[in-house]
């Protein structure tokens, strides 16, 4: 099951788990749709692979399968 990161690891942005907008890549790293197109190019700084889109998790079953609450910054985001 996908952890579902709250925040993009680049700008801190609030990237909610029953929405779109969220960007990762095979390790689940997590970034905003502008952060991968305009400052990263479609390249994961962490790993170096692609990025696909994160799918959303409906509201209904957030109460069961929580999304992840810890947020993740990469090192020199911002």
């Amino acid at each position: 099951m996908l952890e579902m990161r709250p925040n993009c690891e680049r700008c801190d942005r609030d990237l909610p788990a029953d929405q779109g907008g969220a960007m990762i890549c095979s390790f689940e790293c997590t970034f905003c749709d502008q952060c991968v197109a305009q400052e990263l190019r479609g390249v994961c700084p962490n790993c170096g692979g692609s990025f696909t889109h994160r799918p959303s998790r409906p509201t209904a079953l957030l109460d069961k399968y929580p999304a992840s609450t810890k947020r993740v910054l990469a090192a020199g985001s911002g």
